[in-house]
């Protein structure tokens, strides 16, 4: 069968192969004809037109503006019908008798007939939309053009799906619930979005039938209140904000009373409060006060009825929520007005501990909460438009203590986090208000810079904010905390002005680094290890990484052993030339029989590929002597091949 480049579609700049885009457009069946003909060499001028139908299709199909063009004037819609026909026509004229031929034919113009319907169909739904939508908000503020599309496609992700149907851009937060039953009453697929910082695709279109409501508009903040918390006799200050407050401000409001907000994200500069409830976001505040679950006073959601639910904290313990026996959380359903009660509060009290998984400090196995509305369900069970949160009082003094391990064997550097964090707990003076721990692979990829003079990169950094009233005891616990480090083939450092803390802070901050160290879109979801068991953790995410990388490298061996033994087929006659393929082939041979003892046996060779003492290079071993076996102009097309 001839060599078929997965690029022969016009207009496919994505990641799908032609094959992929044969079977989306037309069928598995179609595919199944086209490389039978292909194996036959029967359609190859064919071919190319029927690809160039199928590119002028998917690029309609994936780009929403030239959709727009073509769905309000019928006049080039119908053009672009007949040219796709016109060129089916074409290959029909050539086909003669063949049945295969004929049978591709029928499935393409079905195609094209669908293709064609789609857009007659989108823009009979549009205007249903506007019509049911528009009662609820705006026409301005109901948005299916190109660019509101695309820009609602993806989140911090940049990974993309489907485009979605329509952007709805809600004025205020009275609009949700009617928004809801109108999105429901037109058979869209609801999904919330506030700042698009997640990293876990929640905020995708996975259908094309999907509404988008963006709440970015809800961004009403209330003052700093004080409030005797629900159930209790706790005076604590408060502040109220709508869904589509970016988390920031409410760090900075808290801030002007020297007050602190718990909830800080990396992406608090862009992320809203919504995503904050939805996603049970955290920070590295969190060690000290807790997630957004704990700081939370009640909050307001729309159901996927299109009710209204309040949920009220009560007898809460200005703490983290799992050191409470029991929390009791009062929910009241209402109807569409938000205002009239559909029936009496209900009582959900959920033991503290179930709320956490034990020597964790958060449970990511149990997204259900206990059927806690809202928290943690990343819009799932509803719509989060507004929340009160508790603020803090912060401690007087704070260190910044960042600890660098070096060394090949961190299981040596390991239980310092244990021992540091058991050193802490034992202060009674001393909290432990923030922990972050950096490995190598994010430390590479933020480019770390170590503050001291060795020629070599940590394997291992712990940045832990430590706070307290008394600052002769937090002294002396930040030089206790450097000098375990130093036990432990480290180095540690303390900062105690915001400024320089800012900085130690800094790389931690880099999220989106990772994405570009690795060219690839990130989707994250939560880690969460017993720190006991980190340096366990660590050694099992290496060893994914090293069986991976090394099985890839095997592929890419095999494939250049086929390349090169069909080249010295081709050459066979040409002694110079076919020395130069042996050897390369000596080269890649045996080159594949000591990796391929390796990956039968890693565990063996595990500690040595870990610590780099033991190096597997494509480029050292394969790339670079096979490009000087190759050198010169006249092997430049081989080379081109070789890479």
């Amino acid at each position: 069968m001839p060599t078929v480049t997965n690029r022969e579609i016009p207009y496919n700049y994505n990641s799908c192969t032609d094959q992929d885009i044969v079977i989306r457009l037309l069928d598995n069946k179609a595919w199944d004809i086209i490389s039978e003909l292909r194996l036959q060499r029967k359609i190859g001028y064919s071919a190319r037109m029927l690809f160039e139908v199928l590119g002028d299709l998917w690029v309609v199909y994936r780009n929403p503006y030239i959709q727009d063009d073509l769905i309000s004037n019928r006049r080039r819609r119908h053009a672009l019908q007949q040219a796709l026909l016109h060129r089916l026509d074409m290959i029909a004229s050539r086909a003669d008798t063949n049945t295969k031929v004929l049978t591709l034919l029928t499935i393409a113009r079905s195609a094209v007939e669908k293709f064609n319907l789609h857009l007659i169909e989108q823009n009979k739904m549009r205007r249903k939309a506007y019509k049911t939508l528009g009662k609820v908000l705006r026409k301005d503020n109901i948005c299916f053009d190109g660019l509101s599309r695309v820009a609602h496609a993806t989140d911090a992700t940049d990974w993309r799906v489907e485009y979605p149907f329509v952007v709805l851009k809600p004025d205020s937060e009275t609009q949700i619930a009617p928004l809801v039953k109108a999105c429901i009453t037109l058979g869209l697929t609801i999904i919330p979005r506030g700042g698009g910082t997640g990293y876990t695709g929640g905020a995708i279109p996975l259908t094309p039938h999907s509404a988008v409501i963006n709440l970015e508009k809800l961004e009403q903040l209330s003052a700093i209140e004080p409030m005797t918390l629900p159930g209790t006799d706790i005076v604590m200050a408060t502040v109220n904000a709508e869904c589509g407050v970016v988390t920031r401000r409410l760090g900075d409001l808290a801030k002007t009373q020297d007050l602190v907000f718990a909830v800080d994200p990396t992406s608090q500069d862009a992320s809203t409060i919504g995503g904050n409830v939805a996603m049970n976001a955290g920070g590295g505040k969190a060690v000290l006060w807790g997630t957004t679950l704990d700081n939370l006073v009640s909050w307001r959601m729309v159901t996927p009825r299109g009710t209204w639910q309040e949920i009220v904290r009560q007898n809460h313990n200005v703490s983290k929520i799992h050191l409470q026996d029991n929390t009791t959380f009062s929910i009241t359903e209402y109807a569409a007005d938000g205002k009239t009660p559909l029936a009496d509060p209900t009582l959900l009290t959920i033991p503290g501990a179930s709320l956490r998984k034990e020597g964790l400090g958060k449970d990511v196995t149990d997204k259900f909460l206990s059927g806690l509305p809202g928290v943690q369900k990343e819009g799932c069970d509803g719509l989060i438009t507004s929340a009160r949160f508790i603020l803090h009082k912060p401690p007087q003094h704070i260190r910044t203590v960042c600890m660098e391990f070096f060394g090949d064997n961190l299981q040596k550097a390991v239980p310092a986090i244990v021992e540091i964090k058991n050193y802490l707990d034992a202060l009674p003076e001393v909290l432990l208000s923030g922990l972050e721990h950096l490995d190598e692979r994010y430390i590479k990829a933020v480019k770390y810079t170590t503050k001291v003079t060795r020629a070599e990169r940590p394997k291992m950094i712990l940045l832990a904010d430590i706070v307290s009233d008394n600052e002769n005891a937090l002294n002396a616990a930040a030089a206790e905390m450097v000098r375990l480090t130093n036990l432990r083939n480290g180095e540690g450092f303390t900062a105690s002005s915001s400024a320089a803390r800012a900085i130690f802070w800094l790389d931690r901050t880099r999220t989106a680094a990772i994405a570009t160290h690795t060219n690839a879109f990130k989707i994250n979801e939560d880690v969460v290890i017993p720190l006991p068991r980190l340096g366990e953790y660590n050694n099992s995410i290496e060893r994914i990484n090293i069986e991976y990388s090394l099985g890839n490298k095997l592929a890419m061996l095999a494939t250049q052993l086929t390349f090169l033994q069909a080249l010295a087929d081709k050459h066979s006659e040409q002694p110079l030339l076919l020395e130069k393929i042996n050897a390369a082939y000596s080269i890649v041979i045996q080159t594949q029989k000591q990796w391929q003892i390796i990956a039968n046996d890693l565990d063996t060779y595990f500690i040595e590929l870990q610590s780099r003492t033991l190096r597997i290079s494509y480029k050292t071993t394969i790339s670079k002597p096979l490009l000087t076996i190759f050198a010169g102009e006249e092997h430049s097309g081989i080379r081109d091949s070789l890479n």
